[in-house]
C-alpha cells in the first residue's frame, strides 16, 4: 500500500513540475481588441489574471486616417481622473495624446492607428483590481473605454 501512495506522489510532482509548477507564474494571456470609425471598442471588459503577460493587439478595423478617427488603447492607473488625463491628452499632438504630464498615470499604451493598422503593446499585468483603458484621441474617451479587471 506504501508504494502504491509514493507512486501516486511521485506522479503528482512529475506532472505539477510537467505543467509549469505550482502557483505563482500566471503565464501569458493575448487579447485583441477591436476599434471602428463608430467610436466604439468592440469590449468594454477585458479580463486577465494579476502577474500574467499581457500582448494586447489593437486592430483599428474602420476607413479612416489617424488625424480624423485616430484610436489607441491607453490602460490607466487605479484612481486616474478620466476627465483630468483627457482633457491633458487632448492637446498632447506631439505624443500621440499621451500627456507627459501624466504619463506616471499610464500602465501601457498603443501608438495611435488609422483605419487598416495595429499594434501591440506587451505588458505584465498590475496587482488585482479595476482599471480603466481609453482611446486618448480627443472626445474619443467618452464613448471609448472600459474596465481592465485583474484578477
Amino acid at each position: 500500500m506504501r508504494s502504491i501512495t509514493w507512486n501516486l506522489f511521485l506522479g503528482l510532482v512529475v506532472a505539477v513540475i510537467a505543467s509549469g509548477g505550482c502557483g505563482s507564474d500566471s503565464g501569458s494571456f493575448k487579447v485583441v481588441l477591436t476599434a471602428d470609425d463608430q467610436m466604439k471598442f468592440d469590449q468594454t471588459t477585458i479580463e486577465v489574471p494579476a502577474g500574467a503577460q499581457v500582448s494586447l493587439t489593437l486592430k483599428h478595423v474602420g476607413k479612416m486616417s489617424a488625424k480624423q478617427m485616430g484610436h489607441n488603447f491607453v490602460l490607466l492607473d487605479e484612481g486616474t481622473d478620466l476627465n483630468v488625463f483627457a482633457l491633458a491628452a487632448a492637446s498632447a499632438i506631439q505624443t500621440e495624446y499621451i500627456p507627459a504630464n501624466q504619463k506616471k498615470k499610464v500602465i501601457a499604451h498603443t501608438r495611435m492607428l488609422g483605419g487598416g493598422e495595429s499594434d501591440t503593446v506587451v505588458f505584465t499585468a498590475p496587482a488585482p483590481g479595476t482599471y480603466k483603458f481609453i482611446c486618448s484621441f480627443p472626445g474619443h474617451y467618452t464613448t471609448m473605454r472600459g474596465d481592465f479587471v485583474v484578477g
